[in-house]
């Protein structure tokens, strides 16, 4: 399998970091989807209660050959007082399972309303709360094998099997649930806060640029491009490709293949999506399941994901129907640390080699400007009518004025004239056009 790394600038190299390996799409998706660890936790389960209930059996059976019916007739004893608990644990487990699907409920619709329909997904992929639905459904399955093992016959010469051990199993299965209830609950009340949403969304987007290392500003020298490799599949937004597979695929046919559209972009059928350098296009069997198209964007291989959440944050607590300028701040605070992490870093494409270091997939980036249009201009737009946003936003160009090399200061230079275009036509008072230009990096304190 050959190694699927991006190249590195001279300085990544010499720091002695090691290479990040991206992963397999199949992780990210599974995260994305909300059936496959409760489906994990109930099989789990059935194979928990098979394995303890065999204990059981064996344990008996052994009492049994040994002639110690009355330790047989203790069990059976204990089995009887468990009963009524293990009754009540099934029942109560339901219970247990419609307040966290009713709690989850209000968050998202909560997020959805207050945020941006684009968090949502933050809920949907939280391991907490995947996992307490899994455990609570497992405790329930759990239950439900133990009941059904029960014997009437409490004869200790006759009977097969006492469920103890499984009951105490079980028992332990209630107290994880607890504890997993507990942090959920937490868990979902940090998500209902519009700062730590923010700051979730800021973590994956520097998680994402730590999985992709530093692109290159330059290009390596290709081949004319030959033949072009087009969309078959479904409409829909290319969420990321399988770099692995298509390194594998380029190296095997002898060429380079470079992604057309940005993850993000919208595909449909017929739209070319690699162009072929330096050989013959690979058959499209060889290209299978290399492309995955969804109904949304995802983090896995975007980077201006982030960066286009907060700015849907913002311009919500911007509406007049939320009317929220400190919550815009905080997004600005966010995009601001975001695009300082990247006033240095080049911002070319990703170049995928194998394990000889041969560059065999190309993959575009957003550029600098890209990403400061999209952290700034539509909140600019909304800001007009808020000094407080609008003081923030100019300490932020400010600032990163101050960042950057004098490359990349033009797109800075250029939102800065357009908010100060903005506001004057706007603020018809000139002592408040000053006021609302005065850059502070806390808007208005």
């Amino acid at each position: 399998m050959g190694n699927t790394g991006q190249t590195w600038t001279a300085e990544a190299a010499g720091s002695g970091r090691r290479q990040p390996r991206p992963l397999s799409p199949l992780r990210e998706h599974l995260r994305d989807t909300f059936w496959f660890t409760p489906t994990v936790g109930l099989l789990g389960a059935a194979v928990l209660a098979a394995g303890v209930l065999e204990v059981d059996r064996y344990v008996v059976g052994v009492l049994k050959a040994d002639g110690d019916y009355g330790a047989v007739e203790s069990l059976i004893g204990i089995a009887d007082d468990t009963k009524t608990i293990i009754t009540t644990v099934g029942s109560a487990m339901l219970t247990f399972i419609g307040v966290v699907f009713s709690i989850s409920l209000v968050a998202l619709q909560m997020a959805s309303g207050q945020f941006s329909p684009r968090v949502v997904r933050l809920y949907v992929r939280s391991r907490i709360t995947k996992c307490t639905f899994a455990v609570f459904l497992a405790t329930f399955l759990f239950a439900l094998l133990v009941q059904a093992s029960y014997e009437g016959d409490e004869n200790p010469r006759t009977v097969s099997t006492v469920p103890v051990f499984s009951s105490i199993v079980c028992v332990l299965l209630v107290l994880v649930s607890l504890g997993l209830f507990i942090a959920y609950v937490n868990s979902t009340l940090r998500l209902m806060r519009v700062s730590h949403v923010i700051d979730r969304i800021t973590r994956e987007s520097f998680r994402v640029l730590g999985r992709y290392g530093v692109p290159d500003d330059e290009r390596p020298a290709l081949a004319g491009p030959g033949a072009e490799v087009v969309h078959t599949g479904r409409a829909g937004v290319l969420r990321d490709v399988h770099i692995a597979r298509l390194v594998r695929v380029a190296r095997r046919h002898g060429v380079v293949l470079r992604l057309i559209p940005r993850i993000g972009d919208f595909v449909v059928p017929g739209t070319p999506v690699f162009a072929v350098h330096g050989g013959a296009a690979p058959p499209p069997r060889a290209l299978r399941y290399t492309v995955s198209v969804g109904v949304e964007r995802t983090f896995h291989q975007d980077p201006g994901f982030g960066l286009r959440q907060l700015s849907d944050i913002a311009q919500r607590a911007l509406s007049p129907a939320v009317n929220d300028p400190t919550t815009a701040v905080q997004c600005l605070d966010r995009i601001t640390q975001f695009l300082a992490a990247l006033a240095r870093r080049p911002l070319g494409a990703l170049h995928h080699c194998d394990r000889r270091g041969a560059v065999r997939l190309v993959q575009d980036v957003p550029g600098w400007a890209d990403l400061v249009d999209l952290g700034f201009a539509e909140i600019r737009g909304c800001a007009t009518g808020s000094p407080q946003v609008t003081r923030r936003l100019a300490a932020a160009l400010d600032d990163l004025w101050h960042l950057t090399p004098a490359g990349r200061r033009p797109p800075l230079e250029r939102h800065r004239a357009l908010l100060a275009d903005a506001v004057t036509r706007a603020v018809p008072d000139a002592a408040d056009r000053e006021f609302a230009l005065l850059p502070d990096r806390q808007g208005i304190g």
